[in-house]
């Protein structure tokens, strides 16, 4: 059975979105695009990496998958991290059963998130990695799936953006089993959710 870690970059007040880039996702309005940038440090990478040992795929919502493909496949085609994503192995989640993936190894996992994700958990042999996607994670956390958060939280405070926890949210127990500091000042903290006592709950 594939573990699922979710890689995530927030704030201190909980804003995850668009940490890459100015243009990364501005819906709502949202005009602080690209705030991750300055916290960049190669103990992030080191991490990831960790949580990649052994072989790993790609997990994501639609929303995500698709400026992941803008970001590194259309905008950087010769950088080593798009010639690492466009190998790996793809699963994007939609309700769209008709939405055609157009980044080669890809796979459409059609229909309601917590069952697709499910058996592609107990048939899969790497670890499922994510980024982004809170919609996603968020339904997959409500029923249990998710092993692992891996938060970079930095130092910065921005007032608006999209939450990655957002009320309703049911509780999660998690354990923290390691947290490292970069010189940045980003807080890496690396938690093993209880996954026992998971509520169900619909969208």
């Amino acid at each position: 059975m594939a573990r699922i870690v979710a890689v995530e970059h927030l704030t201190l007040d909980g804003v995850f979105q668009a940490p890459a880039r100015a243009d990364e996702d501005m819906r709502n309005g949202f005009t602080h695009g690209g705030w991750g940038a300055p916290g960049s440090d190669p103990k992030m990478q080191e991490v990831i990496g960790r949580a990649m040992a052994g072989g790993w795929s790609l997990l994501a919502g639609r929303t995500t998958y698709e400026d992941l493909h803008e970001a590194w496949a259309v905008r950087q085609p010769a950088n080593a991290m798009t010639a690492a994503l466009t190998g790996a192995q793809k699963f994007v989640a939609s309700h769209d059963a008709g939405y055609q993936p157009g980044w080669e190894n890809s796979t459409l996992l059609a229909g309601e998130a917590g069952q697709t994700v499910r058996a592609l958990k107990q048939g899969h042999d790497k670890a499922l990695i994510m980024f982004g996607s809170g919609k996603l994670l968020r339904a997959l956390m409500r029923r249990g799936l998710v092993d692992e958060l891996v938060l970079m939280v930095h130092p910065l405070v921005l007032g608006d953006g999209f939450r990655l926890f957002e009320p309703g949210q049911p509780p999660s127990t998690m354990k923290l089993s390691s947290h490292v500091a970069t010189a940045t000042g980003v807080a890496i903290l690396t938690y093993a959710l209880d996954t026992r006592d998971a509520a169900e709950r619909p969208e």
